[in-house]
């Protein structure tokens, strides 16, 4: 069996979808691995490493394309790369599905197998896959980095002898795998955290970080789905949700929102109101620009500043740690490589099997994902 890694071509992305140290696993089981020349630069791995795992560099995609029966990729293809892939090849990265109808369509007339990873169901058994959280991991960690560095404050509380500068204040909204991370990091940082979310499950966790907890008064079934994701509300519900931010926004230096929704606009939470009631020199951190924001005023990929308040809109963040984000997503790619190609030599698809069912978008000329289908 032939695996193939692409050279990412997407603006600004510097991951690669797979490193020496995963390289050398997959051509111990007898698997034949083709590297795109050039393709881990952006994360300071060179032809020669990759080489030196028993990995054969190509040229081109081209070549890598006609040859290769998985094709392994962090960012979904492009026309052009699905065009070249052969009928029945085996693609695997993060596809976007939700916004991505004319790649899917493609990819099923092409006769392509194609895998999201971030649709990978959320169970114990398929944690070690789970790129979505892995990558979100990342993003947290990274975004209270960003916020700090914007911010016109210390985080620390520091005595000084012209006297004692008080902690920033950050509110985290939105604690999943990425606002636990921001939590964490603003709180190593040294930040007075408070925590937000519509789960009242996710207080336990804030609170475990050192973060204090404020949660909406619903029932937890109504908070999250079936698979631990926030689910979408009432215009009413985010409007009480606005109103109770609003009580701690005001006095905080810096707002990280991680708030988003599977496969829907982002709720709005920061209006712009309550950005012109925040202090100058504060920052708000939204994590969720590319799908909308969680802000009124963010701009996705942009840093606006208005009513002396930052706002940041910054994409793809882990593409920012380029080597650590491309170790771990390896290793989620690996751990799903070796659920499909267990003997290193030969393609099981268990179609009943509940992370192949929930990860497989199209299979056979169809697009076979229920959330798809139309």
């Amino acid at each position: 069996m032939k695996v193939g890694i692409l050279k990412e071509t997407s603006l600004n992305e510097r991951r690669v979808a797979a490193v020496p140290e995963t390289i050398s696993k997959m051509t111990k089981t007898g698997t034949e691995v083709l590297v795109e020349s050039g393709a881990g630069e952006n994360s300071f791995i060179d032809d020669k490493e990759f080489e030196s795992t028993g990995a054969r560099i190509t040229l081109d995609a081209k070549t890598l394309l006609s040859e290769a029966e998985i094709i392994l990729k962090v960012n979904r293809p492009s026309i052009e790369e699905i065009n070249g892939m052969k009928e029945g090849t085996v693609f695997i990265g993060f596809l976007t599905p939700f916004s991505s109808a004319d790649i899917i369509k493609k990819l099923a007339e092409r006769k392509i197998t194609s895998f999201a990873m971030e649709m990978v169901p959320r169970i114990t058994r398929a944690q070690r896959m789970d790129a979505l959280s892995t990558m979100s991991t990342v993003a947290g960690y990274k975004a209270a980095l960003i916020a700090a560095n914007a911010c016109g404050r210390f985080f620390p509380m520091l005595t000084t002898a012209v006297g004692t500068v008080p902690p920033a204040k950050v509110i985290v909204i939105g604690v999943g795998v990425a606002g636990l991370q921001a939590i964490a990091t603003a709180k190593r940082l040294g930040a007075v955290v408070t925590a937000f979310d519509t789960r009242p499950a996710a207080g336990e966790q804030a609170k475990s970080l050192g973060a204090d907890f404020v949660a909406m008064d619903v029932a937890h079934d109504q908070a999250e789905d079936a698979g631990g994701y926030a689910k979408e509300q009432s215009a009413d519900f985010y409007k009480q949700e606005q109103e109770l931010i609003r009580k701690y926004s005001r006095d905080s230096d810096i707002i990280i929102t991680t708030a988003l929704i599977p496969g829907k606009q982002a709720p709005l939470l920061i209006t712009e109101e309550m950005v012109k009631e925040m202090r100058p020199g504060s920052v708000v951190m939204d994590l969720a620009a590319e799908l909308g924001g969680n802000c009124a005023l963010s701009e996705a990929g942009k840093e606006v500043i208005k009513h002396g308040v930052t706002i940041l809109g910054v994409l793809n963040l882990p593409s920012t740690l380029p080597v650590h984000a491309s170790l771990l997503y390896a290793k989620n790619i690996l751990a799903f490589l070796n659920l499909i190609l267990p003997d290193g030599k030969s393609l099981k698809l268990d179609l009943n099997d509940e992370i192949i069912k929930g990860s497989m978008i199209t299979h056979n000329g169809e697009i076979t994902h229920p959330a798809f289908k139309k």
